[in-house]
């Protein structure tokens, strides 16, 4: 782990400036050697980089979007080759470079805070040897290497050694305790947040060896995170701990507004603008009016939970239209009779007597 940091060494300068600009205002309010103005200086370095990641994620919620517009491609590939697993891999790879998809998109974040992990790893290592890193001077590597949450040095590891524990003026027993709840939570975050993202938005009618990668790593990232984590330093828990608490409420926000079309978060939310637009007799918010504009241009492509959305809103005496709105049934027959009605006068011949038709067409005369 060290050997990895240290590649990451550039970085550390930034990283460390970052922190005591935020330990000098946390400084002023808990005192600049307590836990807590050193613990949410950290705590701020995450939220500062996921704001700034957040052009990112929305990158990746378009490539992901993009996966989701494959499904039906995707499936056909599935049955036609369902007996020769090796060419239906060879298709989908030619399907994804075709469309410029990329499967692996939603690794992106995890790929670009990891030098920003590796930084503070290499910050957080040096304090514990009371060696000066980045712009932190000896007074705040003493500081810092003083600094303690819950009775746990920041700069404490679960695998460190007693005489070691003991130099940063802590017991062993409080450093293994509050780094063993932070590893749990650590890797029950991880799983809550990738098990939340697998059971209620994705599309369950399509299997692709993309989901079932998904679902291999909801049970491998936690064991990875539960095995690293205790040689990680209880500022680093502090880290990846706040970053998982934020990726879980930002896809749960995701889930919640802009769910995978054909998934069970995508069913919940059409049930709750049903509801909605039941009560206002209308479509309100540019969101959700969106949303029905998309399911009426679909068409007959709408899956089976767009359609039920579409019928149970003719039950409700309300017809979806091209523009998001809702409208009354009665009042949308009327108008479809209307310009039916329109188009059969226009179209209807005038009728003839009895006499013009039997009496034949005079053929113009020659000029």
């Amino acid at each position: 782990m060290d050997t990895i940091a240290g590649l990451f060494s550039f970085i550390t300068t930034p990283v460390s400036w970052i922190i005591v600009q935020f330990h000098s205002l946390y400084g002023a309010v808990f005192g600049p050697d307590s836990g807590w103005a050193w613990g949410l200086s950290i705590v701020s370095l995450v939220i500062l980089i996921r704001i700034c990641l957040i052009p990112l994620f929305v990158k990746q919620i378009k490539a992901t979007r993009g996966m989701q517009a494959l499904q039906p491609k995707m499936k056909a590939i599935q049955e036609r080759y369902k007996n020769d697993k090796q060419r239906q891999s060879e298709e989908m790879m030619k399907l994804y470079k075709e469309t410029g998809t990329n499967p692996l998109s939603s690794c992106l974040p995890i790929l670009a805070q990891s030098p920003f992990f590796f930084a503070l790893y290499h910050v957080l290592a040096n304090i514990a040897d009371g060696k000066t890193i980045g712009v932190l001077n000896q007074q705040l590597v003493d500081s810092a290497r003083e600094a303690k949450i819950f009775g746990a040095p920041i700069a404490a590891k679960f695998m460190d050694s007693s005489e070691k524990v003991a130099a940063l003026g802590a017991s062993l027993t409080d450093v293994r305790i509050v780094t063993a709840v932070m590893i749990v939570l650590m890797s029950l975050s991880q799983f809550y947040t990738q098990r939340q993202l697998m059971q209620k938005n994705v599309d369950l009618s399509v299997k692709t060896p993309f989901m079932q990668q998904q679902k291999m790593l909801m049970y491998i990232f936690p064991v990875i995170f539960a095995v690293m984590g205790v040689n990680f330093p209880v500022g680093v828990l502090v880290y990846w701990l706040t970053t998982n608490v934020w990726t879980m409420g930002q896809q749960m926000y995701v889930i919640n507004q802009n769910p995978t079309p054909g998934s069970k978060a995508q069913d919940q939310y059409l049930t709750r603008l049903l509801k909605h637009a039941t009560s206002h007799g209308e479509v309100k918010g540019r969101g959700k009016k969106k949303t029905v504009a998309a399911i009426v241009a679909k068409g007959p492509d709408r899956n089976d939970i767009e359609r039920k959305f579409i019928t149970a809103l003719s039950k409700q005496g309300l017809a979806a239209q091209a523009d998001g709105s809702v409208i009354k049934s009665s009042e949308a027959t009327a108008d479809s009779d209307a310009a039916s009605s329109g188009a059969a006068k226009r179209q209807q011949p005038k009728r003839q007597t009895k006499s013009q038709r039997q009496t034949p067409s005079k053929p113009s005369p020659k000029k």
